[in-house]
């Protein structure tokens, strides 16, 4: 029986990798190597593993979603404001509802985009 998964995500820069999902989204970094990270938060994890020197992490044809089911959007965003504002504009937008039913917000770093939303109840939805 499987007990959890979690994704394994490239990236160019372990420590920028794990401070920003430590610093925007409130992870913690259980394990960080030079080639090898495993954050947690929750029930949810990612490890990040070192991408090869000659991969283009820049390039939008690798881009990967990471979506992260959260209690709530809005308080999760706020916890972690001071962090996502340091981020550029062009690489966060604030939790609104969508209209598939969740209250979400994104955030990017390198080719990776981070969706994390709650689902909106059915009586609140506009």
């Amino acid at each position: 029986m499987i007990r959890n998964a979690s994704a394994m995500l490239p990236v160019a820069d372990i420590p920028s990798a794990c401070a920003f999902i430590r610093d925007c989204l409130g992870f913690k970094v259980h394990m960080h190597g030079d080639t090898h990270a495993y954050c947690e938060s929750g029930g949810g994890a990612v490890r990040f593993i070192q991408a090869s020197p000659n991969a283009d992490m820049d390039d939008p044809d690798r881009q990967i979603v990471v979506y992260f089911d959260c209690d709530d959007a809005d308080a999760l965003w706020a916890a972690h404001s001071d962090a996502i504002a340091d981020l550029p504009e062009t690489h966060r937008s604030a939790p609104a509802d969508q209209d598939y039913g969740v209250r979400e917000f994104h955030l990017i770093h390198g080719p990776f985009l981070f969706m994390v939303g709650h689902p909106i109840p059915q009586d609140t939805r506009s």
